[in-house]
């Protein structure tokens, strides 16, 4: 197998899944991204060769140019463009509804014997898992972009906070965060952004990662909130695929996460009316994202990676 195709099977999250290490499932990713990015319109974007700049103490070594003091005997420093004027600031859901994945739970409770092995089409990840992997993607690329990246995680309140920086160090913290988080608590995603954005003093852009399952309209204000600082917003909505289409088969008995409520369904019977509130659900959130200069992308726990990637680099590239 040629380099290129072995990064880029890394872009299916089921095989990501089996991987242990999340540093090492970044790089998978963003290195098969990056093999294909000679089909895209976006290849080198942000790390394109700029001048040249007189070396200073403290500079990064890695960017001398040895051709250059070949020649001249004086030590000089390749800059490229965009090198350091992005802050990015990663907000990740880790509410207990993020931990989530139908096929784990129906492998967990059973249920094979109830709906048989059909392929449910989701992926044997929860969305937590999918959204932690996309953030230590987006985080590499950043670091690679020389883009100072931040993590916030939160569920009814901010769990952590990891101010932005352009360094190796600060990768590996976040990295070392996204590795040890757990679901842990109900939705709070509403209050958590306002008080992120009050946070923020200098704009940049924000990067939230969730399932938006939340009072909606409060969830859009706080949305909104961030564009009035003049922050530019991705807004990442990741669903497992059975929440799409609701189930098949024999009737079940379903469980809140968060409230623990539960509630005895015939999926037969629910199945329609269920599909048109979640399409109205999700066009309500597109439409007003849309409506306030907000980059809205929908994806599933079976959705490649490089869709994510893609669409970062498309909202960078219509800002500069």
């Amino acid at each position: 197998m040629d380099k290129e195709n072995e990064y880029r099977k890394y872009l299916d999250p089921s095989a990501l899944a089996k991987i242990s290490n999340l540093e090492l499932k970044a790089k998978f990713v963003v290195e098969g991204f990056m093999a294909g990015l000679h089909k895209s319109p976006y290849h080198g974007f942000s790390i394109e060769f700029a001048e040249h700049r007189q070396y200073m103490p403290g500079d990064d070594l890695r960017f001398l140019d040895w051709r250059v003091f070949a020649r001249t005997e004086k030590y000089f420093i390749k800059q490229y463009e965009e090198e350091t004027n992005l802050k990015a600031y990663i907000l990740l859901d880790i509410s207990k509804s993020m931990d989530f994945s139908y096929a784990k739970i129906k492998s967990r409770t059973g249920l094979n014997k109830l709906f048989g092995n059909k392929k449910s089409g989701s992926n044997n990840i929860t969305k937590l898992e999918y959204g932690s992997y996309i953030s230590a993607s987006l985080a590499r690329l950043m670091l690679l972009q020389r883009d100072a990246v931040s993590l916030t995680t939160y569920d009814t309140k901010i769990r952590k906070f990891i101010p932005p920086r352009s360094s190796n160090v600060n990768l590996k913290y976040i990295l070392k965060e996204l590795s040890e988080t757990k679901a842990t608590d109900a939705t709070g995603t509403a209050a958590c952004l306002h008080e992120i954005a009050d946070k923020i003093k200098r704009r940049g852009i924000i990067i939230i990662i969730s399932d938006l399952l939340d009072k909606q309209d409060e969830v859009l204000k706080s949305l909104r909130h961030f564009r009035y600082d003049k922050n530019e917003v991705i807004v990442f909505h990741i669903l497992d695929p059975v929440e799409l289409s609701f189930l098949d088969g024999n009737p079940v008995r379903l469980v809140d996460a968060e409230t623990k409520e539960e509630i005895y369904s015939r999926p037969f019977d629910v199945k329609d009316d269920y599909s048109r509130a979640m399409k109205e659900f999700i066009r309500k959130y597109k439409d007003e994202c849309i409506a306030n200069n907000i980059d809205y992308v929908q994806l599933t726990t079976d959705t490649p990676f490089d869709i994510a990637l893609l669409k970062y680099l498309n909202k960078r590239a219509r800002n500069y």
